[in-house]
């Protein structure tokens, strides 16, 4: 089947353009040409490009200057860099300043193919996690999904890959990372989405409640059953079942969820009649199931059937670059429910926050910035209104030298470029560096200033 995947091939030797259009066109993708950097920036926008491999040498400017404009017109675009072998520090410093890849000629047609299809499958990978996200801020609050974090892109690149299978997933973490806004996100990403999704909290429910709860009931099954009633399972059939905490799910109930995993049919409590559901499970624990396997509090059976696609979501003190952002997210919608204009924190508050290790997460951030929001008699939070019904912050563990001080740096530039909404230039002002200085900074800790970018920047 043809590729659908347009690349535009800049470089000033028409031999060379054309042995690559035709390698490119045998592969199935379409290809635009150009011999110059003015062709190449027609082209662009009146082909709607998703690649372009560009000569790092061109008549009247350089790749790089050719490179940086196609990204003012497609921004997140892959270039792949060609280079000469002389220029390969050049072609280095063209992937700082956003190039996908360089290859140095003469190159093998295997290896453009391949960095092209890598280049394509990560431009995918980013586009499918901003749908995603999409999907979450019309449907739900997207607070504990905000991904600036590398682990966070990670946990949502792997639901762009699962979301369309039919695969039990188990959602890993510990209490108040968010497995159930994941759980909605695979659920509104799948083929499912138009189903119901129903969710369950294991560890709410006493035993004999959790079973009729699940798998529903027939008229006088039980004392009090004055008339049947369908369970989670059958209301769930055609959508999604989201079985949270199952790792405190009482061993006899265990069974019967095992059945409906391997066979997707179960008997009500109480009836002797088979009912079958078509559903797909998605279940999330905080705990250690292979420990509560060992300590036969778990089924080894179930263990296995659940967990076909772990993800594990990482605690908030393993992604606290997140922090700025997840804070503007909750002034932002407090500010709307209490009619306050609270335009931020300050820096002390904001390293305060950055500094504790956020036993209960997202969750707790949340709290605390809903207690200073409450408190606060200015536009700005100051740090005495943070975390101050905690008592005192514990101190870090004693860390070596240069990690504390890259730990430090990385802070320092994350909450920089929150305040400067991205903008490089007053972030260098402020922080009493020059601007290469500083990008040099930026790229030692892998932030992106666009990342940072608001409206009003």
């Amino acid at each position: 089947m043809a590729n659908r995947n347009r690349i535009l091939v800049v470089d000033d030797d028409r031999n060379l353009v054309e042995l690559i259009r035709m390698r490119l066109e045998t592969a199935g993708y379409e290809v635009v040409t150009a011999f110059d950097e003015e062709e190449a920036l027609i082209k662009a926008p009146k082909h709607v490009v998703d690649l372009s491999v560009v000569d790092l040498q061109l008549v009247r400017t350089d790749g790089i200057s050719l490179m940086e404009e196609l990204h003012l017109i497609n921004p997140h675009m892959p270039v792949i860099i060609l280079t000469a072998h002389g220029s390969i520090e050049t072609a280095v410093e063209a992937m700082k300043r956003g190039a996908f890849s360089y290859l140095t000629k003469p190159f093998e047609s295997r290896d453009l193919l391949l960095q092209i299809e890598k280049a394509l499958e990560n431009s995918r990978l980013s586009s499918e996690v901003e749908r995603l996200k999409g999907l979450l801020e019309q449907s739900y609050a997207p607070a504990n999904v905000i991904s600036r974090s590398e682990k966070m892109r990670n946990v949502l690149e792997a639901v762009s890959r699962i979301a369309k299978t039919e695969s039990t997933v188990l959602l890993l973490g510990e209490s108040g990372t968010g497995k159930d806004l994941v759980a909605k996100l695979i659920h509104l990403a799948g083929a499912r989405r138009e189903g119901p999704f129903v969710a369950v909290n294991c560890a709410a429910l006493p035993e004999g409640l959790l079973e009729s709860t699940l798998f529903g009931h027939e008229k006088g099954a039980f004392s009090g059953a004055f008339r049947s009633a369908k369970g989670l399972f059958v209301q769930a059939d055609g959508g999604t079942i989201f079985l949270d905490e199952i790792g405190d799910m009482p061993l006899s109930i265990q069974a019967k969820v095992l059945r409906v995993l391997q066979e997707r049919c179960f008997y009500p409590v109480g009836s002797e009649k088979l009912t079958e559901v078509d559903v797909r499970v998605l279940a999330a624990t905080n705990k250690d199931l292979q420990e509560q396997v060992k300590k036969g509090l778990f089924r080894e059976d179930l263990y296995y059937r659940v967990h076909v696609i772990p993800i594990q979501l990482p605690p908030l003190r393993e992604r606290k670059e997140d922090i700025p952002a997840l804070v503007d997210f909750f002034l932002d919608e407090l500010g709307k429910q209490t009619d306050k204009e609270i335009k931020g924190l300050t820096p002390q508050a904001m390293q305060k926050l950055m500094f504790y290790d956020w036993p209960g997460n997202v969750r707790e951030l949340k709290n605390v910035i809903e207690y200073a929001v409450a408190m606060s008699d200015n536009d700005r939070i100051t740090d005495d209104l943070i975390l101050s019904t905690r008592g005192v912050v514990a101190e870090e563990k004693l860390q070596p030298l240069k990690e504390a001080r890259d730990a430090f740096e990385k802070t320092y530039l994350t909450y920089l470029l929150q305040t400067t909404g991205g903008n490089v230039s007053e972030a260098a002002r402020l922080a009493g560096k020059y601007r290469a200085d500083l990008y040099v900074l930026l790229r030692k800790h892998g932030l992106n200033p666009d990342d940072y970018k608001t409206p009003s920047h």
